[in-house]
This record gives C-alpha cells, sequence and structure tokens, in this order.
C-alpha cells in the first residue's frame, strides 16, 4: 500500500489522520516527571494532577509539522526542563498536534526522552479549516453536530459529546498517542457570544451554557475511564472577566457542574486563562464566591483555583490586549535612526504621487479592463492608505502584522502582474521601480517611527513592573513579564510561544532565576495604579 499523500501545506489531509500507526504508549506519571526534573536542579517546578511540570511550558499556538525551526525550538524545550506541552485541534488546523508528536516520537525513540516525563495538553472545540469543511459536509448530508453554534463565516463551535469525541480521535492521531494526558473545552464562552447576539436572555443562556458544559464533563468522564485522557478542564478568555459580562465564565460554576457528575471522584483538574502585565484579571477581579463557606466575599479566579486544588496554565503572558490592540510585552530594539514625523510623511507623500502617476498615464499604457485597473489602484495604494493615517495605526506589533499580512503581500502580487505583462512599456518598468523603492521607504519610515515608540513603552512597562515588585526584575521585558506571572500563587504554568530557540532560551535563562511563589495581589495593584498614573500624564 502506498503512503498518504502529505498536503502542500506539510500537514495531512483531513481525514489521514485516521491512518493506523502504533501510537506512542503511556502516558505522564508522577515518579517520571519527578525523576525527569532532578536533571534540572537549577529549574523549580509546580505540581500539576500529582506530575512536575515546568513553570513554563511550550506553548503551541503558532507552531506546525514541516517547518525545522519549530521542531528545533520544541526539542530544545524538551531536552532542557519544559515538560509540558499545550496545543489544539484547531492550532495550524491540525499541524501543531503534527509536530509535538513527531518530536516526541523522535526524541522517545532515541532514549533521550520517556514518554511518562511529558505532560501533554489539548484542546477541542473549534471548527475552522478543515473541521469546518467537514462540518458543512456533515450539515449537507442532513447530520449536522449537535449544539453547534456559528460564529462568522468559516468559524463554528461545539463543545457536544459527540463532537469531542471524534475530536479527540483525530488530536490522539495527530499527536501519535496512545493517552492525552488533558483535554480542554477550548473557549466554551463562545456559545454566550452567540446567545448574546441571538437576544437570549442571561439568564437562559447562562443556565443553557452550564448544561453544555455538564454534559461535556459527564462525557469527558468517560474518556477517562476508557484510558484515552488523564483528566480534563477548560480553557477560557473570560474566566477573568467582571461577573456581569454576559461572556464571563464562572469558575465556581465549571466546578459544580463537574462535581455534578462525579464529586469528588471527578477529573477536573486544570484550567487555561489569559494573564498578563497588562491584563491582571485572574488576580484582581473578584468574580467568583469564596470558598470558604462562611465568608461571603468574593475572591478572584486564581484565588478559587488554588482553593480548589486546580492546575491554572496561563496563555498569552506576552501579547496582551488593551483598548482592543494587542500589545507585545517584549523588548523592542530601538532604531539606529528614528523619523520625525515630517520625514515619515514625506516618505507617504511620495508614494502618493507614484500611486496618482498610477492612475494618470501608467494603467493606460497597459490596456487592461477596467475592473484590473481598478483591482491594481486597489493594491497600489499603500501611500493612500497611509496618508494621514499612519500616526493612529496603535502598538509597533499592530503595525507589523498590519504591513506583514495586508500591504506588503498586496503591492507585491500587483507589482509581479505589471512586470509580468508582455510588451511592458519602457515607462511603466521605470515607475514599478520606483514605486517599489518608494514603498519600502515608506514602510521602512513608519516602521522606524513605531519602532522607536515600541522601544520606549517596553522599557516604561519594564521599569514600572519592577517598581511594583523589585522581584520582577530581569534583563529583558519578556522574562520580567513572564517573571511576574509564574511567580504568583496559584500559577502552575505559564505558556509560551517558542517558534525558535532564541524563544526558548530566553524562557529558560528566567526559569534558573529563583523566584518563589507568594500572594502578589498588592503588586499588581500598584502595577496597575502606576500604568493608570503613567498613562494620565502621557495622555
Amino acid at each position: 500500500m502506498g503512503q498518504k499523500k502529505v498536503a502542500a501545506s506539510g500537514r495531512l489531509p483531513y481525514n489521514a489522520c485516521m491512518t493506523q500507526r502504533i501510537p506512542i504508549p503511556g502516558k505522564a506519571t508522577a515518579q517520571a516527571t519527578q525523576v525527569y526534573h532532578a536533571r534540572f536542579d537549577n529549574q523549580t517546578p509546580n505540581l500539576l494532577n500529582g506530575w512536575r511540570v515546568s513553570a513554563a511550558g511550550f506553548g503551541g499556538y503558532r507552531v506546525a509539522a514541516g517547518i525545522e525551526p519549530h521542531a528545533a525550538a520544541l526539542r530544545h524545550a524538551l531536552q532542557n526542563g519544559v515538560n509540558l506541552i499545550d496545543t489544539s485541534a484547531n492550532y495550524a488546523d491540525g499541524g501543531s498536534e503534527q509536530l509535538v508528536g513527531q518530536v516526541l516520537g523522535e526524541l522517545i525513540q532515541a532514549g533521550e526522552l520517556a514518554r511518562e516525563a511529558v505532560v501533554v495538553v489539548s484542546k477541542a472545540g473549534y471548527l475552522q479549516g478543515q473541521n469546518h469543511a467537514a462540518s458543512q459536509e456533515r450539515r449537507a448530508a442532513g447530520s449536522p453536530w449537535p449544539d453547534l453554534v456559528q460564529i462568522s463565516e468559516g468559524l463554528e463551535h461545539c463543545i457536544h459529546p459527540d463532537f469531542l469525541a471524534d475530536q479527540l480521535t483525530r488530536s490522539l492521531a495527530r499527536l501519535n498517542l496512545q493517552t492525552l494526558d488533558a483535554l480542554l473545552l477550548h473557549n466554551p464562552e463562545y456559545y454566550l457570544n452567540w446567545a448574546a447576539w441571538e437576544g437570549v436572555p442571561l439568564a437562559e443562556a447562562r443556565a443553557e451554557y452550564e448544561r453544555r458544559l455538564a454534559l461535556a464533563f459527564a462525557h469527558l468522564e468517560h474518556e477517562v475511564a476508557t484510558g484515552r485522557i488523564q483528566c480534563y478542564g477548560v480553557s477560557s478568555n473570560t474566566f477573568a472577566n467582571p461577573a456581569d459580562d454576559p461572556a464571563f465564565t464562572s469558575l465556581a460554576r465549571c466546578w459544580a457542574a463537574a462535581q455534578a457528575t462525579l464529586g469528588e471522584q471527578g477529573h477536573f483538574r486544570v484550567i487555561q486563562l489569559p494573564f498578563n502585565l497588562l491584563e491582571p484579571g485572574a488576580v484582581l477581579e473578584r468574580n467568583n464566591p469564596s470558598p470558604t463557606a462562611e465568608s461571603e466575599a468574593q475572591v478572584a479566579v486564581l484565588t478559587l483555583a488554588q482553593a480548589l486544588g486546580l492546575g491554572v496554565l496561563v496563555n498569552r503572558p506576552l501579547n496582551a490586549i488593551r483598548d482592543n490592540t494587542l500589545v507585545r510585552l517584549a523588548g523592542v530594539a530601538r532604531p539606529e535612526h528614528v523619523p520625525s514625523g515630517a520625514e515619515v510623511s514625506t516618505a507617504v507623500d511620495t508614494s502618493v504621487q507614484l500611486e496618482t502617476a498610477l492612475r494618470a498615464s501608467v494603467l493606460p499604457a497597459l490596456a487592461l479592463d477596467g475592473e484590473t485597473e481598478q483591482q491594481l489602484l486597489e493594491l497600489l495604494g499603500v501611500g493612500l492608505m497611509l496618508h494621514g493615517r499612519w500616526p493612529a495605526l496603535g502598538s509597533y506589533q499592530n503595525w507589523r502584522d498590519i504591513m506583514a499580512q495586508f500591504l506588503v503581500p498586496r503591492a507585491k502580487t500587483a507589482l509581479q502582474f505589471i512586470l509580468n505583462r508582455p510588451n511592458l512599456p519602457p515607462e511603466a518598468a521605470q515607475w514599478a521601480q520606483a514605486y517599489q523603492e518608494a514603498v519600502n521607504a515608506t514602510l521602512a519610515a513608519v516602521s522606524a517611527f513605531y519602532q522607536a515608540q515600541g522601544a520606549a513603552e517596553a522599557q516604561v512597562l519594564r521599569s514600572t513592573a519592577v517598581l511594583a515588585e523589585p522581584d520582577w526584575w530581569t534583563p529583558t521585558l519578556s522574562q520580567t513579564a513572564i517573571r511576574a506571572v509564574r511567580a504568583t500563587a496559584g500559577v502552575t504554568s505559564v505558556l509560551v510561544g517558542m517558534r525558535q530557540e532564541p524563544y526558548v532560551a530566553d524562557v529558560l535563562a528566567e526559569l534558573q532565576r529563583p523566584s518563589p511563589q507568594t500572594a502578589r495581589a498588592a503588586a499588581w495593584e500598584r502595577l496597575q495604579q502606576e500604568l493608570a498614573h503613567n498613562a494620565a500624564v502621557t495622555a
């Protein structure tokens, strides 16, 4: 029999994950994880479901099979003290799980790693990419997934037992594992968002939400009994939201739903949530009832999780969302030359002038149809899009995303189209060359402007954090951001995207510095006060 053909993306086709292979036997154990960490006496692991896990875990959000730097980074992390991996069925459309399975298999086969020493966490709930396409096929055949909600075009969500069973089968196949250590419901609050859009009364929506959670938990208990998973939990972006937020996920209610299934014998053992320097809700937002029966006070989700003995995985430690803008909590190098606003505007104006010439003289000489001309004008409009708008593009990271995902690909495609025209007039070729140079200069000027701004903001944020809590001092903002979270009582592991070996080295350098976990609510409160003061001063 022939082997399954690998898609151009490096990922297997959707049904290829069902191919029969011999899965890696075993599962994480308390003894093996303890033996693993005994090799790294300069790091302090934490407990999760009885396992010893690294204080920072390998976040699999933006990694995929077939990309060697990603494989090298994961390999380096596992060889140097990071023994918790977090991935999901929808990360890289399944490619993240494939990468994990491949690297684990290589290291285990080479005798460098024991399967029992590594804790593998995955998640299910999203229908995107191949999952979404398969869902549409089911719908067309008259058998859609039960309790499915449509979020947007190309995105659905589901935590019904039938879907979870299917996803776990596929995840285990991609991971090439016999047993997954923890399976988390991935952002189940999408149902609450959908219910709000549909006008469902909040009380009714929350009751239905809890019904769906309880149904999922009952199924996951069955998966524990069959040996396909060891434990389960919930990954929610709204655990730390205000209690009156319609999308709020209450840990107390999740716990009650899980306890209703099997009580103390249940296997609800872990939660995952965002927590970083700019989003401190996990420790400051009092949105759950106190676990102490005699107290009527509200407590933060991290406090409740600690009282319940739950493992807490923190995502987005270096990617904060502030005012609907992504802020990267990592140091930014200051550019050699910082352009003035006038210099940036002049560069933008040069691009605009060439775009005006494109409409007036270049396109008429190419003899194109009207629709193609209009498309080229839209794609080759970098200057016009930035004119008057470039100073208000938010953060350095936001600008880089706009440039890489929108401006550069569009302009590149259009310029290539023009240069490939047969019998291209010399003046059109000259214009294309001039425009390419002008756009490069424009992008470089805007980049330098925001890079300088990002460098200054990163330095201020690191200094402010250290002022709030001297124990958070490190040489870099990224290490300070990780340190602040991992040193907070109740946090089990900080999930960091380590797509390259230097990122792994940065995390390992921080893990080698002692940092005892203590209740640090006062420090987090001071940090927010200082940040608010800084914002008021610069407003």
